[in-house]
C-alpha cells in the first residue's frame, strides 16, 4: 500500500537523503560547506563516521530538503561508514584528480555501495566528482575519469570546492536524479496497491 507520507503533490516537500563517499582527503567535507553555506572550508580535519547538512531546493517545481551526509574516508572506518547507505536516495563519489589512487578507488567505493543498498536499484542515482581541478598537478586526465564514468553509465563533473566550479551543477543534477526514481518508486507503490485491491468480499470472522 501506499505509505501515508508519500505524496507527488508538487507543492509538499520531498526529503531525500544523499550521502558522499570517496578516499579519505579527495575533499568531500569541502564540497558539502561549498555547495551549503558558498564558503571553502579549509579544516583538515578527517571526518570521523559521518555529518550531516541539509539543503532546500526545488527541482522542476518540486520542493525539496536535501540531508546530505558526509564521510570518512580513512579504510578503518569503512565498515562504519558503510552503516549510514541505507535509506540513501542518491550517492556522490568523489576523487582527488591530482590524486591516483583516490581515483582507482572508486570502483571499490561504487561496489561496495551498491551492495549493500536495499533494495539494490542498477541505475542507482550517481554522480562522480572529480576534485580540485584548481592545483596543477593533475594526475588523473579528464579523459580518464570520462571514460569510467561512461562505461558505468554515471554523470561526470570536473569540480573545484576552493573556487566553486560545477559544484551546484553536480549536487542538483543528482538531487534530479534522486527524485526522478523517487517519483518512479511512489508510482509503483500506487500501481503495487491498485493490484492488491481484493475484489471479492472480504471473509467474516469466524471468532
Amino acid at each position: 500500500l501506499v505509505p501515508q507520507n508519500l505524496s507527488m503533490d508538487a507543492s509538499k516537500k520531498v526529503d531525500l537523503k544523499i550521502i558522499i563517499i570517496g578516499a579519505l582527503g579527495v575533499g568531500k567535507t569541502s564540497l558539502l560547506h561549498q555547495y551549503v553555506h558558498k564558503t571553502f572550508y579549509e579544516d583538515y580535519r578527517t571526518t570521523l563516521g559521518a555529518s550531516i547538512l541539509t539543503k532546500v531546493l526545488a527541482v522542476d517545481s518540486t520542493p525539496l530538503k536535501l540531508q546530505i551526509w558526509d564521510t570518512g574516508g580513512q579504510e578503518r572506518f569503512r565498515s562504519m561508514v558503510s552503516t549510514f547507505y541505507k535509506g540513501s536516495d542518491g550517492c556522490m563519489l568523489a576523487f582527488d584528480v591530482t590524486d591516483r589512487e583516490s581515483f582507482e578507488a572508486l570502483d571499490n567505493w561504487r561496489d561496495d555501495f551498491l551492495e549493500k543498498v536495499i533494495p539494490r536499484e542498477r541505475d542507482f542515482p550517481m554522480v562522480v566528482l572529480g576534485n580540485k581541478i584548481d592545483l596543477c598537478d593533475r594526475q588523473v586526465p579528464k579523459e580518464t575519469a570520462s571514460a569510467w564514468c561512461k562505461e558505468k553509465d554515471i554523470p561526470y563533473f570536473e569540480v573545484s570546492a576552493k573556487n566553486n566550479i560545477n559544484v551546484a551543477e553536480a549536487f542538483e543534477t543528482l538531487a534530479k536524479q534522486a527524485l526522478t526514481t523517487y517519483k518512479g518508486i511512489f508510482e509503483s507503490y500506487l500501481t503495487d496497491s491498485i493490484k492488491l485491491t481484493p475484489n471479492d468480499k472480504p471473509k467474516q470472522s469466524c471468532c
